[in-house]
């Protein structure tokens, strides 16, 4: 194609992106070449009718003023999709980028995002654990109501002892997991292919879900290690042994939050909260940073190093001797 235009080339940059990336990343890339588009238009340039080649570092320079109104984790990601729109078009040979002076400009112009402490309600998340654990947790006689309490249950217990990400616990099959090693392979964040461990709990949980499934899973036709872990059990379902969502993923922790500590708690625990309560016990039980970050599947120590506050109780009870006598 000669001389396309801005939004051909940014379509076929985000065609790029969803070959190689995750969903949520293409998703995220999408927005921020939405605003992209808009912030164009706002400096006269029609992206459906100007050439991609018209393109410069300056351009660019306009997308870093116009995401101030963002939050800036939000502004990084723009800019970041921004950047490999430039670097795609100087691959591409579409337009004449000069990438340093690009991100210079960028690096001029964004703000850094201020480091959050990690926060979430330890206690609460220990609380929905015990409720799923306890006689108060009622398993129907209804089949399919028995399934989903055994399958919610086995799959938080999944979450808080494993750190899986919600989308990969989704995602797992039956014969991801090695049943004699308490493992299973997963493919994590940037599509990296990494070795997960179960605990005694979360597999006990599993195979009882699993147990109760049997009828089911024998009955579709399929082999068992290409079924689901965790399945629906819906109507829409059917019959079928069709994976959960993540977004049934995130229901079963607010409906199963809900029962456990009222209505008034709902939200303020996430599937993240999990990831979080795991990276967190690993830090109390061994103080290990490196073990964590090893086992929470950080790509950076930095990144579990913001966890590591939460794990020092000698800094809790050395404040409350002081100002608590």
């Amino acid at each position: 194609m000669e001389n396309p235009t801005i939004a051909q080339v940014i379509n076929k940059y985000l065609d790029t992106v969803k070959m190689a990336r995750s969903v949520n990343t293409s998703r995220a890339y999408a927005n921020g070449m939405h605003v992209f588009t808009a912030v164009l238009k706002e400096n006269q340039v029609d992206p459906e009718h100007s050439p991609a080649s018209i393109l410069t570092e300056d351009s660019a320079s306009w997308m870093a003023d116009a995401l101030k109104d963002y939050a800036p984790s939000t502004e990084q990601l723009y800019l970041v999709a921004t950047v490999r729109l430039y670097e795609y078009l100087a691959a591409e040979r579409l337009a004449e980028i000069n990438l340093p002076r690009l991100r210079l400009l960028l690096r001029q112009r964004s703000r850094r995002p201020g480091q959050r402490l990690p926060q979430f309600p330890r206690d609460e998340i220990e609380k929905v654990l015990e409720y799923v654990n306890s006689s108060l947790y009622k398993l129907s006689d209804n089949s399919d109501e028995r399934l989903r309490a055994l399958r919610d249950r086995a799959f938080l217990q999944t979450l808080a002892d494993t750190g899986l990400r919600v989308h990969e616990a989704c995602n797992l099959r039956r014969g991801d997991v090695d049943w004699n090693e308490g493992r299973a392979i997963v493919i994590g964040k940037g599509n990296k292919q990494a070795v997960v461990r179960f605990s005694r709990r979360s597999m006990a949980a599993i195979k009882e879900y699993l147990a109760a499934r049997a009828t089911l899973d024998g009955s579709s036709g399929r082999p068992l290690t290409s079924l689901p872990l965790f399945a629906r059990h819906d109507k829409g379902a059917g019959k079928k042994v069709k994976p959960i969502t993540t977004t049934t993923g995130r229901n079963i922790v607010n409906e199963r939050v809900r029962q456990a500590l009222g209505d008034k708690a709902e939200g303020r625990i996430t599937p993240h909260s999990f990831r979080h309560y795991f990276v967190t016990t690993v830090l109390r039980s061994s103080g290990n940073l490196k073990l964590a970050q090893e086992l929470a599947r950080h790509a950076s120590i930095q990144v579990t190093q913001r966890y590591a506050h939460l794990s020092d109780d000698e800094l809790d009870k050395g404040y409350h001797d002081i100002f608590e006598d």
